[in-house]
C-alpha cells in the first residue's frame, strides 16, 4: 500500500550525535537497563532486508473514501524489515505525496527510536516535518530532544536540540544548541548557540560551530590536556585535527609548560594502496630551564611490497638526552636509556626469513659515556632457512652479515653462518630432538685496531651438538570438588660445544644473557656472535600442571630445574675470569589460580655455591568481587635492586573508588613512584584527581604532578588523561 512508502522518509535526522563514541557495554555498566520508550519492540527484521521485505499495514479503521486520499484510524501500524511506525492517526494523499501523522507517533529502526507529537511531509519534495521530538540512538548511545525537525532532501535543521549519553531521568550533562543544521551530504553539522552544560553549570559555550555526522573525519578542535607538575609547571595542550585528503591528516598540538615555553606537536599520517606511516615531532625552542632547543622526531612506516616481503622503518631521535627526563611522563620513559632506530626490507616465506637492514642506537642516558654507545649495524643481512627432508629430517641455516660503524671505536665487517641437522621425534608421550650444527664465524677489522689484535681477519668455527629430550604424564583428578588433568613433565637438555681461544676477537654486540628457566635449552650464553660459549652441561627441568577440565584453564603450574656443568665455562667476555661453578642456581617458577579472586606467582633462582638468593619476584593479585582490586609484589635481584610494589583499587561506595599505588626500594629506602587518587564515576560522567610523586631521572630527583580528569562518556575527556598512567601502574585496571 502506498502509505508505506513513508518508512522510506524516516531514517533519522540525528546523525549529529552518531559521531559519538561506539557502543562498548562495559562503559555503560552503571547505565539503567531497560528501553526509554514503552513502544520498543523486538520482533522486527533486518535493515539488509528492506529492499526487499513485504510491507505491512495496520489499522483500526481504514477510510478510502477519497480517490486520492487514504485515512488510517486507531492504533495505526506500518512495518518493513527493521522499519517500524505507529500513530493513532494517518492521513496520505497519494496523488500530491503529502502525508501527516498525529497521537502518539512512534518510529523505530536499527538505528534510532524516537516520538513526536506529529509527523508531516511531502513525499515528492522529499521533506518531513516532526515536532517535539524525543529520540534514543541504537547503533550509539545517546538521546536527546527537539522542539522540531525539518527534514529536506540532504539536510535537515533541529531547533532546540540536545544530546546526551546519560539517562533521560538523570542527565548529568547535555549538549544544547539553539539551532543545528546538519548536511547529510557532506557529513558536516553546523550550530548556533552551544552550551555543554553539567548539571546546572554551563561548562562551555560557542556562538558557533561545525561538528562531523558520521563517520567522516572533520578538521576542527579536539579536547584539550591540562596538568600540573613540579617540574613544567602548568602543562596545557590544545590538539588541532587537520583532516588533509582521505589517505592523509595531521594533529598539531600547541603545547604551553609554565616553566619553559610553547613547545610545538605535530602528528602526520598517512595510507597509500600499500603503505601507511606516522611521522610525530616535537619542537620546544629556547626552553628557558635548559636554556636550549629541545625537539624529537619519529617516523614508523611500512610498505607492502608483495606478499612475501616488506619495506619498514622506525627512525627515533631526540634533541639531547635529558629529553625523556624532562618530558615523559611514566617511569619507562623515563628510565629509557637507548633509543633505537632501522630501516630496511624483511621478507618471509615457507620455511625461510630474510632482512637487509641498518640499525643504530642513540644513548639518552646522561650518565653513560658516549664510547658505550652501541655499534651502528650498516647494515645488517640476516637469512633463516627450515625444511623437512625425508625420514623426519630437518635441515637449516641460521646466517647474518653485518658492519659494525662507531664514531668513536674502530669497525669490523662479520659473517655468521649456522648450518644444522635435526632428527625431532615426537610422541604423544615424549619427544626427543637431537641436533648437530656448525658455527662459522669470520671477521674483517678496520686497519684501526691496534696490536692486541694483529690478526685483520680472524674466524672461528665450533661445531654444536644438543640433545632435547622429554617425557610427558597425566593423570586425572580431583581438587576442590572440580575434575581436572594432573601433568608431570621432566625434560633433560644437552648441550656439547668445545672450547676455542676467541680473545683475538673484539667483541662488538656480544654481551652476557641473563640467567633464568629459558637459559635451559639455549646453545649459548651470548647474545650477539662474538663470544661463542663453550658448553658440556646438562639441564634438568620438572614441570607440573593442574588442568581444570570444564574449563581448560591452567590453574597450577610449578617448575624447577638446574644446569650441571661438567667443564669450567672458559670462554667469557674481556675481563671476566673463568666459571669453574660446577652447577648452576636451581631455578623455581610457580603460578597458581585457586578461583577467579585470587592469582599467585613467584619466581626464585638461588645459588647453592653461595647459599645466596640471586633473584626472587613474588606477586599476588585479588579481585575481591564489587570492583575490589589488589595487587602485592616483591623483586629482588643481588646486589641491584629489591623492591615492594603495592596498588589498589577500592570502592568506598557505588560510585566512589580510591586508585592507589607504592613502589618503594628497600635497597636506597625511598619511594620509586606513589600515588593516590579518587575517581567517581556514574553512567555517562566521571571524574578523577591524581597526586603523584615519583623518580624522574637515574640520578634520583623526583617530582610531583597533580592529575584532574572530567570524563563526559560519549563525549571527550577534558583535563589530563589518565587512563595510560592508572593502566600501567595498577595491574588490571579498567574503566
Amino acid at each position: 500500500m502506498r502509505p508505506t512508502a513513508l518508512l522510506l522518509a524516516l531514517p533519522l535526522l540525528t546523525g549529529s550525535a552518531q559521531a559519538a563514541m561506539k557502543y562498548e557495554p562495559h562503559r555503560w555498566a552503571m547505565c539503567p537497563e531497560g528501553p526509554v520508550f514503552a513502544f520498543q519492540r523486538d520482533d522486527l527484521g533486518r535493515r539488509e532486508d528492506r529492499a526487499t521485505a513485504p510491507a505491512d499495514v495496520s489499522a483500526n479503521v481504514f477510510d478510502v473514501r477519497e480517490q486520492t486520499v487514504y485515512r488510517l484510524e486507531g492504533e495505526v501500524e506500518l512495518s518493513r524489515a527493521d522499519q517500524w511506525l505507529g500513530a493513532q492517526h494517518l492521513r496520505y494523499d497519494h496523488e500530491t505525496g503529502r502525508f501527516l501523522a498525529e497521537g502518539e507517533v512512534a518510529y523505530q529502526d536499527a538505528d534510532v527510536l524516537f516520538s513526536a507529537d506529529r509527523i508531516d511531509g511531502d513525499l515528492g519534495a522529499d521533506r518531513t516535518d516532526l515536532q517535539s521530538v524525543q529520540y534514543q540512538l541504537r547503533s550509539v548511545r545517546g538521546n536527546g530532544r527537539a522542539e522540531r525537525v525539518e527534514h529536506v532532501g540532504q539536510s535537515s535543521r533541529l531547533d532546540q536540540f540536545s544530546f546526551t549519553t546519560c539517562d533521560p531521568s538523570d542527565q548529568r550533562w547535555v549538549l544544547k544548541a539553539t539551532e543545528a543544521e546538519l548536511d547529510h551530504a557532506e557529513g558536516v553539522g553546523r550550530a548556533r548557540d552551544i552550551r555543554l552544560k553539567v548539571g546546572d553549570l554551563t561548562l562551555a559555550w560557542l556562538p558557533y560551530a561545525t561538528f562531523p555526522i558520521d563517520d567522516r573525519r572533520r578538521t576542527g578542535l579536539l579536547y584539550p590536556r591540562i596538568g600540573y607538575d613540579s617540574r613544567n609547571g602548568i602543562d596545557y595542550s590544545q590538539p588541532f585535527y587537520w583532516n588533509l585528503a582521505p589517505n592523509y591528516d595531521a594533529t598539531l598540538t600547541p603545547r604551553i609548560l609554565g616553566r619553559r615555553g610553547l613547545m610545538l606537536g605535530a602528528e602526520f599520517r598517512y595510507l597509500g594502496e600499500r603503505s601507511q606511516g606516522l611521522f610525530e615531532g616535537d619542537y620546544l625552542p629556547d626552553d628557558r630551564l635548559r636554556d636550549r632547543d629541545r625537539g624529537s622526531l619519529s617516523w614508523q612506516h611500512v610498505t607492502q611490497i608483495d606478499r612475501s616481503w616488506q619495506a619498514r622503518a622506525d627512525i627515533n631521535q631526540v634533541s639531547d638526552n635529558r629529553y625523556y627526563e624532562d618530558f615523559g611522563d611514566s617511569l619507562a620513559a623515563t628510565s629509557t636509556t637507548m633509543l633505537g632506530s632501522s630501516a630496511g626490507v624483511y621478507g618471509r616465506g615457507s620455511g625461510w626469513t630474510a632482512s637487509l637492514a641498518a640499525e643504530s642506537w642513540d644513548l639518552v642516558d646522561p650518565l653513560i659515556d658516549d664510547r658505550f654507545e652501541p655499534f651502528r649495524r650498516l647494515p645488517r643481512g640476516r637469512f633463516d632457512l627450515e625444511r623437512s627432508a625425508a625420514l623426519n629430517l630437518v635441515y637449516g641455516l641460521r646466517s647474518e652479515l653485518v658492519a659494525f660503524d662507531h664514531d668513536e671505536l674502530p669497525g669490523a665487517t662479520r659473517v655468521d653462518l649456522y648450518p644444522y641437522l635435526s632428527l625431532p621425534i615426537l610422541r604423544s608421550a615424549w619427544f626427543l630432538r637431537p641436533e648437530i650444527g656448525l658455527r662459522h664465524t669470520r671477521y674483517r677489522l678496520d686497519n684501526e685496531f691496534g696490536a692486541g689484535f694483529p690478526d685483520r681477519d680472524p674466524t672461528r668455527s665450533t661445531p654444536i651438538l644438543s640433545i632435547d629430550a622429554g617425557l610427558f604424564f597425566d593423570r586425572s583428578t580431583t581438587y576442590f570438588g572440580r575434575s581436572a588433568t594432573h601433568t608431570l613433565e621432566p625434560r633433560l637438555f644437552y648441550l656439547r660445544v668445545p672450547y676455542e681461544d676467541q680473545s683475538d676477537i673484539p667483541v662488538f654486540d656480544s654481551r652476557e644473557l641473563t640467567f633464568s628457566m629459558a637459559q635451559r635449552s639455549r646453545s649459548t650464553r651470548f647474545a650477539g656472535a662474538d663470544r661463542k660459549s663453550d658448553a658440556n652441561p646438562l639441564a634438568a627441568v620438572v614441570t607440573s600442571r593442574l588442568i581444570e577440565d570444564d574449563s581448560g584453564r591452567e590453574r597450577l603450574s610449578a617448575s624447577v630445574g638446574q644446569i650441571r656443568y661438567f667443564d669450567d665455562l672458559r670462554v667469557q667476555l674481556p675481563g671476566v675470569p673463568v666459571d669453574a661453578r660446577s652447577g648452576s642456581a636451581y631455578v623455581g617458577e610457580l603460578s597458581f589460580a585457586a578461583n577467579d579472586t585470587w592469582t599467585f606467582s613467584a619466581g626464585q633462582q638461588w645459588d647453592p655455591e653461595t647459599d645466596r638468593t640471586q633473584l626472587s619476584a613474588l606477586r599476588a593479585q585479588a579481585r575481591l568481587g564489587n570492583g575490589r582490586l589488589f595487587n602485592a609484589s616483591y623483586r629482588y635481584r643481588a646486589g641491584a635492586i629489591e623492591q615492594v610494589d603495592a596498588s589498589l583499587v577500592l570502592p568506598i561506595r557505588e560510585r566512589l573508588r580510591w586508585v592507589g599505588r607504592w613502589n618503594y626500594s628497600l635497597r636506597d629506602r625511598s619511594s620509586i613512584e606513589a600515588f593516590a587518587g579518587i575517581e567517581w564515576e556514574d553512567c555517562c560522567i566521571a571524574w578523577r584527581v591524581l597526586g603523584r610523586h615519583y623518580v624522574r631521572n637515574r640520578e634520583g630527583e623526583r617530582s610531583n604532578a597533580l592529575y584532574f580528569e572530567l570524563e563526559l562518556k560519549g563525549l571527550g575527556s577534558f583535563g589530563r588523561r589518565t587512563d595510560d598512567l592508572l593502566q600501567r601502574a595498577i595491574l588490571g585496571y579498567t574503566r
